[in-house]
């Protein structure tokens, strides 16, 4: 379409509307429907078909996908609970003491999720965590972080 049919259109329309005739008497012509229909398209609702097949059928993700995921990994050495008194003590040289015993195995989180028990090991100037223990079923007991 040209500019000035565009134009003629818009101008069509607009004279209609101030009459107060339907947009659809703008169509008795020819070349005048064919303009209106492409100026004015089609709203339909979005087809999910395509997602709702992947997402119900049996189809699996490649595990390839996944391996270039990062997820945040969390080591837990205890719990405590304190009141905001006893956390306003607290100074350089404070000591917390936690709800683990020495040597107990601490706790490794694989985002929200219990993933494996290890023990502390120290590699150089670092801490590290040596794993010890992987759990078989992570999500049964990934519910204890939450606590």
């Amino acid at each position: 379409m040209t500019p000035e049919e565009i134009d003629a259109l818009v101008n069509s329309a607009q004279a209609a509307k101030k009459a107060g005739q339907p947009l659809s008497s703008l169509m008795d012509d020819g070349a005048g429907a064919a303009a209106t229909v492409a100026a004015s398209p089609t709203v339909r609702a979005p087809q999910f078909t395509d997602f709702e097949q992947t997402m119900l059928g049996n189809t699996e993700v490649p595990i390839g996908m996944l391996l270039d995921l990062t997820l945040p990994v969390s080591i837990e050495l205890g719990r405590t609970s304190m009141t905001v008194q006893e956390i306003l003590r607290l100074g350089r040289g404070s000591v917390i003491q936690l709800d683990r015993l020495a040597g107990e195995p601490i706790d490794i989180y694989v985002g929200d999720r219990r993933f494996a028990e290890g023990e502390v090991v120290v590699l150089g100037e670092h801490f590290g965590v040596r794993i010890t223990r992987v759990l078989a079923n992570p999500a049964a007991v990934g519910a204890a972080h939450a606590a």
